[in-house]
Parts: C-alpha cells; sequence; structure tokens
C-alpha cells in the first residue's frame, strides 16, 4: 500500500491564459478557437507545488474562476493536504449556494492540484499513487472536426484519424439528411477501420433527437453524445429506450450525485464524467464506483492529462477523449502512441508550465 506523505497546504494560486487552439471548435453552439485556461499551482510548506488546470469554456468564466481559486488560498492555509478531507471542508463552505458553476470548477481545481501534489511527493505518477499502473490509454481524436460541412469535414477527418483509431465528429446541422450526409463523407475518407463518435451538445429536442438517432442507425456511429438538453434525464431515457446506437452522456454532470440521477434514470448508455466538473480526482473516484456498479463503460471528457491516470484506475475505464487545448503551455505535452494515450512514468500528472509560453498567453 502507498502512503500518502504528509504535507501542509501553504497557499493556493491561480493564472488566466488564453491559448489559442490549432483547429477552432465549431459547434451547434457557436465556435470556440481560444481556450480559456485557468492554471492551478497548489504550494505546500514542504516545497512541494501540485499544479493542474480548468477549461473555462467561454473568457467571461475565466478571470471569476482564478478569483475564486485565489480567494480560497488563504482559507485553507496550514490545512494538511488531504484531499477527501479538504473536498468536505470546502463542500460545507459552498452548501448553501452550491458547489457547481464557478465555485464547482475551483473546488475541483484545488482538489486535483492537491492530488498532484502527493503524487509528486511520493516520486509517483499520479496512476501508481491511487493503485494502478501507468499503462496506455485508448485514445479518440476530439481535436475539430465541428460542424464545417460534409466536405470539410471528409478532409479534417483524414487528419484527425493519423496516429489514432477513433475520432469524434460535432452534429446538428439544420436537418438529419444533412447529419447523414455528413457522416458518409467522413466515412468515405476515413474507411472502416477508424471507430467515429458523435456529439450533439444538446441541440436538440427529444422528438428530433429520436429522428436525428435512427437516421444514423447503419452508418457506423459508434456513440451519439447528449442529443439533448443534458439535465433532461427523463428526455434522454426516451431517446435511449427508440435508439440502435448507444447514447453518451456525463461531461455535464456537476458531481457524482448528478451521474446517480441519471444512471438511475436509464438516461445513457454509456458515461464520460469530465474530471473538472465531477469533483476532480476525488469525484472521479466515486463516479468511477458508480460505473462499476452499473456495469457502464466510462470515457473521459478534456483534461487529458490527468483524465489518463483516473481511466487507468477505473474498474470500467473506456475511451480517453484526446484535446490538444493546453500543449502550447505545457512543458511535456502528453504523448499518443499508436492510438493509445502514453502516462509518463513521471511523479504526479506530468503537468508542467512552460513559463515562457505561460507569459506570452497571460491575461492581465
Amino acid at each position: 500500500m502507498v502512503t500518502h506523505p504528509q504535507l501542509t497546504l501553504r497557499d493556493v494560486r491561480a493564472r488566466a491564459v488564453l491559448v489559442p487552439m490549432r483547429l477552432p471548435l465549431a459547434t451547434s453552439g457557436g465556435t470556440i478557437s481560444i481556450a480559456p485556461l485557468a492554471l492551478v499551482d497548489l504550494v505546500t510548506e514542504e516545497g512541494v507545488t501540485g499544479s493542474t488546470y480548468l477549461f473555462c469554456y467561454t473568457p467571461l468564466a475565466l478571470k471569476p474562476v482564478v478569483q475564486m481559486i485565489t480567494d480560497l488560498g488563504p482559507f485553507l492555509a496550514g490545512v494538511p493536504v488531504a484531499p477527501v478531507e479538504i473536498d468536505r471542508k470546502l463542500q460545507r463552505l459552498f452548501r448553501l449556494l452550491g458547489a457547481k458553476g464557478v465555485a464547482g470548477m475551483a473546488l475541483a481545481g484545488i482538489d486535483m492540484a492537491a492530488w498532484d501534489a502527493l503524487a509528486r511527493a511520493a516520486g509517483l505518477p499520479l496512476a501508481r499513487l491511487l493503485g494502478g499502473e501507468a499503462r496506455r490509454i485508448p485514445a479518440y481524436n476530439s481535436n475539430g472536426l465541428g460542424i464545417v460541412g460534409a466536405v470539410r469535414a471528409g478532409d479534417e477527418a483524414v487528419r484527425l484519424a493519423e496516429g489514432f483509431r477513433a475520432i469524434k465528429v460535432r452534429l446538428g446541422y439544420a436537418d438529419a439528411t444533412a447529419d447523414v450526409e455528413v457522416v458518409r463523407a467522413i466515412r468515405r475518407e476515413i474507411g472502416d477501420g477508424v471507430l467515429l463518435m458523435s456529439d450533439y451538445n444538446q441541440s436538440l429536442s427529444v422528438a428530433e433527437a429520436c429522428v436525428r438517432v435512427a437516421a444514423l442507425a447503419g452508418e457506423g456511429v459508434h456513440w451519439v453524445e447528449e442529443p439533448t438538453l443534458a439535465d433532461d434525464f427523463a428526455g434522454h431515457a426516451a431517446i435511449r429506450a427508440k435508439a440502435a446506437i448507444p447514447i453518451q452522456m456525463g461531461e455535464n454532470w456537476w458531481g457524482p450525485r448528478e451521474m446517480a440521477k441519471c444512471l438511475d434514470a436509464g438516461a445513457s448508455d454509456l458515461c464520460m464524467p469530465d474530471a473538472m466538473k465531477i469533483g476532480g480526482v476525488t469525484g472521479w473516484l466515486r463516479a468511477a464506483a458508480l460505473a462499476e456498479a452499473a456495469a457502464i463503460p466510462a470515457s473521459s471528457h478534456l483534461f487529458p492529462e490527468v483524465s489518463a491516470h483516473l481511466l487507468a484506475v477505473s474498474p470500467t475505464g473506456h475511451w480517453l477523449e484526446y484535446v490538444d487545448w493546453a500543449d502550447p503551455i505545457l512543458q511535456e505535452p502528453m504523448r499518443i502512441e499508436d492510438g493509445h494515450a502514453v502516462i509518463a512514468d513521471a511523479p504526479g500528472t506530468g503537468i508542467a508550465w512552460d513559463e515562457d509560453a505561460v507569459k506570452r498567453h497571460l491575461v492581465a
């Protein structure tokens, strides 16, 4: 059994950066071309620093998240770096407000940085600290391939499939016919040897989702992700009851309790918790237990550097969603080999800042 080193939290620091994305992501809800990232550093009295980042979706949320994390530093100063206890302390603090949105993001960032600090102090990759192995994790390429039309989608899919055995396309065009045309264009270009996941980004009504999912049957789509509003568990259950393609949910679950409610409603065949929204490493471990109990394959959403370690210890671990959005500000970006994410045999999660790059992208 691994013994966690004794660390004492001195401070939590956060910085805001805006990092241009190599491939802008056009979804049914709009186009994202810049990654607004909150960089989190948990500093200990023993000189060990744990680091992580948060993807804030919009620059409008970036400064509030950074400010929330910064303000929590003095509140946590002097406490042991014990993530479960820190989580309890912060959950009590936010019980009346609710630990979602900006607050939930801040709590998850602190949790992930705390686990990174423990793993660094122990001299172990996070996966090994958690009792697993630093092994290779199957990954699908989720960079780009947004709402760009059939011709461009086919060309882009070829590039995304290089070095991968699976990729993801965003759907939600004007009608089902257009969605099918895009899927067929991609399949013509990549052949049958590459899996194709799909994501509607919550863009459809329940009735329209039933039509679209039925239209995609037989088109070689591996799963359909969030066809309707993420909090409509009954709606997703209705879609799933008629679907011939697995329904995927999870990236918008705020904590394990929301996951449990979704699974109880029979809303999803698969699950993909988001390390930030599910509650960091601590929340993910609870989510992984729920997935195991329900015998549901668990994939990840974003944050591949941390998520690879978490999937390595998830009993029903499935696919890692790979995005390269943080690569420009990392010393050592995640490596992909033969369609698998490689967990480096280095202490922690492997996240370390390229400070020169951080300075170039820093938000004043």
